[in-house]
């Protein structure tokens, strides 16, 4: 029985190579977004610690009386808390450009995936057309036979 060969296996192969290459970069990207994304959440947490504690130093009420405030120290917990915010701020401009090239590259991806699947349908239409082409074969090929076995029987 024949063997279908598609004349385009190469350029399949090569689609879907790319197409794999294309969905390590993302992947690669998503990690980054989701490492900042932690960054910026970690900061989140620790800006709020850090204003709770300034709100602590700063409360001139105890239940045992009025206290001193430690200005040195309040002044630390602030410059502690300003030094966060930035970090995050420059967390958040990162992952913005995170998110320009995740897009980016999620459309590559997309670009990819579609030319492999053009030449996959392609493939699949061939291969329908070949399945096709051998049953008709077989179909003549079973067809003569019959006329030969009928001629025989009719000359005997």
């Amino acid at each position: 029985m024949a063997k279908f060969v598609f004349e385009l296996e190469a350029l399949l192969r090569q689609r879907l190579h790319a197409e794999r290459e294309q969905m390590a970069r993302v992947a690669e990207i998503e990690r980054e977004r989701l490492a900042l994304e932690s960054e910026i959440r970690s900061c989140q947490r620790s800006i709020v610690q850090e204003k709770q504690d300034l709100a602590e130093r700063l409360g001139t009420e105890r239940r045992d009386g009025p206290h001193a405030v430690d200005l040195r120290a309040v002044r630390v917990q602030a410059n502690a808390s300003l030094h966060l915010i930035g970090k995050a701020q420059r967390a958040v401009i990162r992952l913005k450009g995170v998110h320009s090239r995740l897009d980016a590259a999620r459309l590559e991806l997309l670009d990819r995936t579609t030319k492999r699947r053009a030449i996959e349908l392609l493939k699949e239409k061939r291969y329908e057309q070949w399945k096709r082409e051998q049953a008709r074969r077989e179909q003549a090929e079973q067809d003569d036979q019959t006329v030969m076995r009928h001629g025989r029987r009719a000359s005997a």
